[in-house]
């Protein structure tokens, strides 16, 4: 017996919904997650596509990455996507310190599953908090997507403030003069408040389904037990709710996941007044930033501005976009007149037409 022999230790697991206890374990052993990543959040995209998480193994160390499969109309392929949000792979170290060995291993191990699986195309929405980039760069597909505002936490709120773009103070200190208020609330009564809130939001910009959520879905973001999901509401001085926001800290971060405010408050810019409050509250809970988003798209748009009043702290965006079969992916264009050499930022093309894609 050779003594000198390398043995190498490898598996690969492909979970559904119905592990969920192994689901729960793998993210819970991950060295940074978010709640993009949980088995909950995956569950209530369940209408989406089939929610699987692929977990690599490779001596003693992992990589898990959970997707949604979705089937192409028309033809005996499919293809994968992420739920809405920062999600991307995870592992039980810092990506940065996963080996080049690891990464080429995870490489194959990943595109033998996609051949498996008759998989077209993978798209990922990108977590900015986790590196993920070291360990996809093996496999290429990267893209730049654009900036995130994230506010700092480590800072104190007077160094905060001073931060501020001109007016935003005047503006939250004329609220608070004027008696508004926030508060938390996990009351039924509250969140149909907040549901009637956000969907008047995603009605004056024309959202497309995939941003209506109904009030069972968000009741289940706020009480989970798999991270920490929180309903913040602005009252003005009569006590009634103008603004609401539902936030999830993970780890270090909160994000801002759903905001919405009556049209006829807008004017008074309640969600300053919110915005600032919700970093207090993080602050209390031991957290280093506060993700507010980027613009639509990740443009840098009137909404990207209106955040960039907060900060001037951004994180970059990626998305992984990757063609594992191309020629049946040009196929499939080919079948709906989309020209492979479309400009269009959107992947995979063949989904850019809503009539095509009906999942």
């Amino acid at each position: 017996m050779n003594n000198n022999v390398y043995e190498i230790i490898e598996k690969t697991h492909l979970l559904n919904l119905t592990d969920q206890a192994e689901w729960l374990e793998w993210v819970n052993k991950s060295y940074k997650h978010d709640f993009y990543h949980s088995w909950c959040y995956h569950y209530l995209h369940r209408d989406l596509g089939t929610p699987l998480f692929f977990v690599y193994e490779y001596n003693g160390d992992f990589v898990g990455f959970p997707l949604l499969k979705r089937p192409i109309e028309g033809f005996d392929y499919a293809d994968f996507t992420s739920v809405y949000g920062y999600c991307g792979p995870l592992s039980n170290l810092p990506f940065n310190k996963l080996s080049h060995e690891f990464a080429v291993h995870f490489k194959y191990a990943f595109l033998s599953l996609l051949k498996s699986e008759r998989i077209v195309s993978v798209f990922s929405g990108l977590n900015p908090f986790m590196d993920q980039t070291e360990l996809l760069k093996v496999i290429g597909g990267l893209n730049d997507n654009g900036k995130t505002v994230v506010i700092d936490l480590s800072v104190s709120l007077d160094a905060q403030r001073k931060g501020y773009k001109k007016r935003v103070n005047n503006k939250i200190q004329r609220l608070r003069d004027l008696g508004w208020t926030v508060k938390q609330s996990n009351r039924w009564e509250d969140l149909e408040v907040f549901a009637e809130l956000y969907a008047g939001n995603m009605e004056r910009c024309c959202a497309g389904n995939s941003y209506k959520y109904d009030i069972n879905f968000l009741y289940t973001i706020l009480n989970t037990q798999e991270f920490d999901g929180r309903l913040v509401l602005v009252y003005n001085e009569n006590d009634y709710a103008v603004c609401g926001a539902i936030v999830v800290n993970t780890g270090e971060v909160l994000q801002a996941y759903l905001l919405g405010t009556r049209e006829e408050y807008r004017y008074a810019s309640p969600a300053k007044l919110l915005t600032e409050e919700l970093t207090v509250m993080s602050r209390d809970l031991g957290l280093k930033y506060f993700n507010l988003g980027g613009g639509l798209g990740f443009r840098k748009d009137s909404l990207f501005d209106w955040k960039s009043n907060f900060s001037s702290l951004t994180f970059d965006y990626k998305t992984w976009r990757y063609i594992a079969d191309k020629a049946v992916y040009e196929e499939i264009l080919h079948y709906h007149g989309i020209d492979p050499d479309d400009e269009m930022d959107y992947f995979p093309l063949y989904r850019a037409n809503a009539n095509v894609d009906k999942i």
